[in-house]
């Protein structure tokens, strides 16, 4: 296999770049396509997909992205007609890998081009802004792969060589060994933490794997359930089993571990039947190596690890988190359910745990049930997330679903 890879860029500012990744690219065994995404000027070579190109498939034309007058403006209508040329390559089997290079505007257009391309297809970022605060989580595709770009202005050099190479050796690598998702048996997605926190992940897996279905589970550190709500958007799932929504509870209380603001909205705007249970949202996640905000001052606090740390939101704060997910719920297209356990959310906020307030669990649960919207599958259980009964709880709604054909039946393997 010659892997057709699809190289990105402004050529009118990056050519001396491009150039050596499409060397670089054919000596790896790839078959190098130049996608220009320049608007002023052009490339000193003559790529396979020109800038006119871009702007057409975008449903504009060069002129007039220049007239625009604004730099932004015209990466942001180049980054269209880029984001559809490359999805329609691929729909016509013309490309097996993209790759692209860019410092703040050609990531930006980059990251708009990889979340056009479905989950399986080697997608690559040389970015001077890779892993920065500055990229989104809502704009990261969900299996984006990204290298800093060092030494990323201004023509070549050896450091800039050194991580070019290691770019397009990856990307023609991965295209050559990419599996893409096997779609034989639905798919359901389960949103958790570790095992130490939430566990109905170990009994549920079995079970549904045992009723037919492929079960993947996402961690809820801020990536992961941004992955579960691109592939729920593109309905990737025959269900979600939404069950840790701390994400959510992150990004209310402004903390960076956060899935966007659309944390629990793709799978209800897309159809996707949803069962929802409010896994581990009495804690707020953030970086260990910085601070604690203030306003958390004198809440119970724990480090998992070097570079994770939570603390508790208080009574009424978990009450803000309640309206917001009965929000989110209430505005969902197809079917929902919602179970509330009243016993606990999370391991630790047990009898005899670190994280036992029962007064702000208390007053959680009672906003929950006034936020639960009538229109909408209400389950409260007595006792705790982590117990059989909950496990029970879901796979009765699960079941009862997949007999009145609401949830695809499930493939036996």
């Amino acid at each position: 296999m010659q892997p057709r890879i699809l190289v990105i860029g402004t050529g009118d500012t990056k050519a001396d770049e491009l150039a050596f990744m499409r060397m670089t690219i054919a000596q790896a065994g790839g078959l190098p396509l130049m996608l220009d995404v320049s608007v002023l000027g052009d490339p000193p070579y003559q790529p396979d997909f020109d800038k006119h190109a871009v702007a057409a498939e975008g449903g504009s034309t060069i002129p007039a992205i220049v007239a625009l007058g604004d730099e932004n403006a015209a990466m942001t209508a180049m980054a269209a007609g880029a984001s559809a040329l490359t999805r329609r390559l691929h729909d016509e089997s013309r490309i097996d890998g993209v790759i692209a290079l860019g410092g703040t505007m050609g990531t930006d257009l980059a990251l708009d081009v990889a979340l056009a391309l479905p989950l399986g297809v080697p997608k690559f970022v040389v970015s001077t802004i890779a892993f920065s605060h500055l990229v989104p989580p809502d704009r990261i595709a969900t299996d984006l792969m990204m290298i800093l770009w060092a030494g990323g202005l201004y023509g070549l050099n050896s450091t800039c060589r050194a991580v070019l190479s290691q770019a397009c050796g990856a990307v023609v690598g991965a295209a050559r060994t990419a599996e893409r998702p096997d779609l034989r048996r639905p798919v359901v997605a389960i949103s958790s933490l570790g095992k130490s926190c939430l566990t109905y992940m170990v009994p549920l897996k079995p079970e549904l794997e045992k009723r037919g279905y492929e079960v993947v589970i996402f961690h809820t550190t801020g990536m992961g359930g941004r992955a579960l709500e691109a592939i729920a958007a593109q309905r990737g799932f025959a269900a979600v089993l939404d069950f840790s929504l701390q994400e959510l509870a992150n990004h209310l209380s402004g903390s960076v571990v956060t899935s966007g603001a659309d944390r629990l909205e793709s799978a209800g705007r897309a159809g996707v039947p949803q069962i929802v249970a409010p896994g581990a949202i009495d804690m707020v996640d953030f970086p260990t190596w910085q601070p604690v905000p203030s306003r958390f001052d004198g809440r119970p606090y724990h480090a998992h690890n070097r570079l994770l740390a939570s603390v508790t939101s208080d009574g009424e704060g978990r009450r803000a988190i309640a309206r917001a997910i009965g929000a989110k719920l209430a505005a969902a297209a197809g079917p929902t359910a919602f179970i509330l356990p009243a016993g606990g959310i999370q391991q630790w906020d047990q009898v005899g745990e670190p994280l036992h307030e029962p007064d702000a669990t208390a007053a959680f649960v009672d906003e929950m049930r006034r936020s639960v919207p009538g229109s909408i599958v209400f389950r409260e259980i007595a006792g705790h997330i982590n117990d059989d009964e909950f496990v029970a709880a879901a796979l009765d709604i699960f079941d009862r679903w997949a007999a009145e054909g609401i949830i695809a039946a499930g493939v036996p393997s």
